[in-house]
């Protein structure tokens, strides 16, 4: 529950600013820019975060393989929330000129360095409390928190563009999520203050085996392990960002653009697939403990690349039910290769540097795959006119993923604690033998 709460709170903040980036930050602050202009800087701020995604992992590694996994935890709940609501008292571009850019830029910058940090101390909480054969349940929680933090913050943004549409969304609708983000951090702080401390840190702080330097270990003897794993999870986190980047927002709503739908009935669309995404994540964490970890990504990125080929032709109807059924089918393979993953990575790195593994790869493939998605995506567009473009784009980078995921063993059950250091340390990658090397 802890790490459902926390995460959902994480990514619901992280989340309404991509949302607001792709419905009102292009005029608020960049305006000056012009239409077009101001869109494309809108996204970028929203793909900046992820630059520093890895300084939050590397930063949240050290100090939870140093320090704990809760300890982290609670710091990068405070700060995340701190920066959303921040945000949300930020004036605009009218009325303080190019401080509120840069302002809005260096906040944006403290969430990437907060989500760097928060994933690999929820997923290492969930799975290393969990009995062997249902880490990919238990790992699959904090997962779930994604979707619900979608939930939440398209069901906020609807919620506002009815309470105050049109230019009262902009004036002052908008920020009301925002600002809501402090009563949530105090909700989130609360619960994960009453968890105790991973049984597996707590093990490794009794003996005293802690790594002194955690990060250089990591990348001395298992570089190409984090590269392959930050692969793998680089095309869920690029599709995903279709929506939970503001990118299918911005694209349905535009009102110059083929579509021009209302904004409130494309946020309800958008929540109600994160409903099915929600579903599927937890299905993918006990599938992948009933049919292996690999198993279960494999048929995911088989149903991600059916469900790429019939979102656009979906979206571009301009019915919004069949957009909202795009993005329905889209979420099966999203969570399906997002619920086995907390295990998956848990399962791929040694106790004593497991938090600086699994934050590292998540933020390098996040990067990869997520970062720059939406401008990718609305430069694509663009430049050809068609958003067939945005597809192959998508296909392209889930089939590295799978070539990835193939080239990584299952190792499902493996014992997480120190005591099989060892056996933790021999190479994962298929055909690698012995220990991980650089």
């Amino acid at each position: 529950m802890a790490t459902v709460v926390g995460t959902t709170v994480e990514w619901y903040d992280f989340f309404i600013y991509a949302s607001a980036a792709g419905l009102v930050f292009g005029k608020l602050f960049f305006g000056p820019a012009g239409e077009a202009g101001a869109g494309l800087l809108a996204f970028l701020t929203v793909g900046i975060s992820f630059l520093f995604r890895p300084f939050g992992a590397f930063l949240a590694g050290h100090l939870g393989d140093r320090l704990g996994r809760k300890y982290v935890l609670m710091v990068t709940l405070i700060l995340m929330g701190a920066s959303t609501t921040l945000i949300g008292f930020l004036p605009s571009y009218a009325t303080i000129g190019f401080a509120a850019p840069l302002i809005l830029i260096f906040l944006r910058i403290l969430q990437g360095i907060s989500a760097g940090g928060e994933w690999g101390g929820a997923v290492l909480m969930a799975v290393e409390h969990a009995p062997t054969g249902k880490r990919g349940a238990f790992g699959a929680s904090p997962q779930m928190g994604v979707p619900l933090g979608l939930i939440l913050a398209s069901g906020m943004m609807a919620i506002m563009a009815r309470i105050a549409p049109g230019e009262a969304f902009l004036a002052w609708g908008w920020r009301v999520p925002f600002i809501l983000s402090a009563v949530l951090i105090v909700v989130g702080y609360f619960i994960r203050r009453s968890v105790e401390e991973s049984p597996v840190f707590a093990e490794i702080a009794e003996r005293r085996e802690r790594s002194r330097m955690p990060i250089v270990e990591l990348f001395r003897r298992h570089t190409p392990l984090v590269l392959l794993a930050a692969l793998v999870f680089a095309a869920n986190n690029a599709v995903g960002y279709m929506t939970t980047g503001g990118f299918i927002q911005k694209y349905a709503t535009d009102p110059r653009g083929p579509l021009g739908l209302e904004r409130e009935p494309v946020l309800w669309a958008v929540a109600a697939s994160a409903v099915t995404w929600l579903l599927a994540t937890w299905a993918g964490g006990r599938l992948a403990d009933r049919f292996g970890r690999k198993r279960t990504y494999i048929v995911g990125w088989l149903l991600l690349l059916v469900g790429i080929a019939f979102l656009f032709p979906l979206v571009n109807t301009g019915s919004i039910w069949l957009l909202m059924l795009g993005l329905m089918g889209l979420t099966i393979g999203l969570g399906l290769t997002y619920g086995p993953q907390a295990a998956f990575y848990a399962e791929l790195f040694p106790a004593s540097i497991r938090f600086s593994g699994v934050s590292i790869a998540y933020a390098i493939g996040a990067i990869v795959g997520g970062a720059f998605a939406p401008t990718i995506a609305a430069a694509l567009v663009q430049k050809t006119g068609t958003t067939t473009s945005v597809a192959i784009y998508l296909a392209v980078i889930t089939l590295v993923s799978l070539g990835a995921t193939l080239m990584l063993k299952d190792r499902q059950g493996i014992p997480l604690g120190p005591d099989h250091e060892d056996e933790q340390a021999v190479s994962p990658i298929v055909g690698a033998g012995g220990r991980s090397s650089r």
